[in-house]
């Protein structure tokens, strides 16, 4: 069997490159060689949720995957034909869910099936996605796309125990192509949560960003503080700013041991403030999500960030590696056009 070969190693040489891949082989049916896995990182090698990851889409596509285990610096991920269906799958102590749904949900989308999914570990985790950026920014960018889903939270699952549970619904998909070099000012909203804390915490996130936002005369008049159950104590908030035709953009962040509320809310501030300020309609994080389904679109793509992270150019050369898609980055006033010519 013929493997493409992809280094793991390349560029930020984190987990993204081993989900990408994945997700891409599954839907393509082209089998992968991942080799150099996390060469980077101070603890090289599969870690316990990238495992996750990969047993979630190979249960959904009954791929054969070798050297799977913790600690593995190479896998092969031979997929046979995606039949979605339903999926239950514990990622272990909080593990990030949303890191896994990032390969789940294009995977089975853009093979064209249906999935009902249950996650259990953490929901909002370092390094991760917050759960409510992917239910709030992701899915309203996704749409655009053609890839529906919807995800509820049953319990928030933070550092250390998790136990989180989110279950996810993806209907097949039709992928459409983008254009988004611009899109009208909309005033954002933010949304912030707290379990096992006082009250008090997810409001105090809530006033320092306000003030942050105040501060850049941005407007926020929609904002809500919720507590929720887990297991573990912890908190998040995001500000976000989405309509059906973009923007697509937000900032979140998260509650840690020693970490006062009032850094909390200003973090998430100035992760949302950095793009909403710089005029462009998706944010920098979103940006190396939309990489995967525009590669597959038939045609070209663009779209405007403020900010060429070195995820972005990490997927943008797995994706052309995988699907022979090109892609272009270019410099316009500060921010960067991005353009995928798509192929499947």
């Amino acid at each position: 069997m013929d493997f493409i070969k992809i280094d793991g190693g390349f560029g930020e040489g984190g987990g993204q490159i081993l989900r990408t891949s994945v997700a891409l082989s599954a839907i393509t049916k082209k089998p992968v060689e991942v080799f150099n896995i996390r060469a980077k990182r101070d603890n090289p090698g599969l870690r316990p949720q990238h495992l996750t990851s990969i047993k979630a889409v190979a249960s959904l596509c009954d791929a054969d995957v070798e050297h799977l285990s913790v600690g593995s610096s190479m896998i092969r991920f031979s997929p046979k034909e995606m039949h979605g269906g339903s999926m239950k799958m514990d990622v272990g102590t909080a593990g990030s869910i949303t890191m896994i749904l990032q390969a789940v949900i294009p995977a089975v989308s853009l093979a064209g099936k249906k999935a009902d999914v249950e996650l259990i570990g953490g929901t909002d985790t370092r390094w991760s996605p917050t759960f409510d950026y992917m239910r709030y920014v992701v899915r309203a960018a996704y749409k655009t796309l053609g890839i529906n889903f919807d995800v509820n939270v049953l319990r928030r699952g933070y550092y250390p125990a998790g136990g989180g549970i989110v279950k996810a619904s993806i209907e097949p998909g039709k992928l459409n192509l983008l254009d988004m070099i611009s899109a009208p000012k909309v005033e954002p909203k933010m949304i912030s949560v707290c379990s096992s804390l006082p009250k008090h915490v997810a409001e105090r996130q809530i006033a320092s960003a306000l003030a942050k936002l105040q501060k850049e005369n941005v407007k926020c008049n929609s904002y809500s503080a919720s507590f929720e159950q887990s297991y573990s104590p912890g908190s998040s908030i995001l500000i976000y700013s989405t309509s059906d035709y973009g923007p697509y953009i937000g900032g979140d962040s998260i509650g840690e041991r020693g970490k006062r509320a009032e850094e909390v809310g200003a973090e998430a501030a100035d992760k949302f403030l950095e793009p909403y300020l710089s005029n462009v309609p998706i944010d920098p994080y979103l940006a190396d999500m939309l990489v995967l389904p525009l590669s597959l679109a038939n045609g070209r793509s663009r779209f405007l960030v403020n900010r060429a992270s070195q995820h972005l150019t990490t997927n943008l050369y797995i994706a052309s590696k995988i699907i022979n898609c090109s892609y272009e980055i270019s410099k316009t006033n500060g921010n960067y056009i991005v353009t995928v010519e798509g192929k499947h």
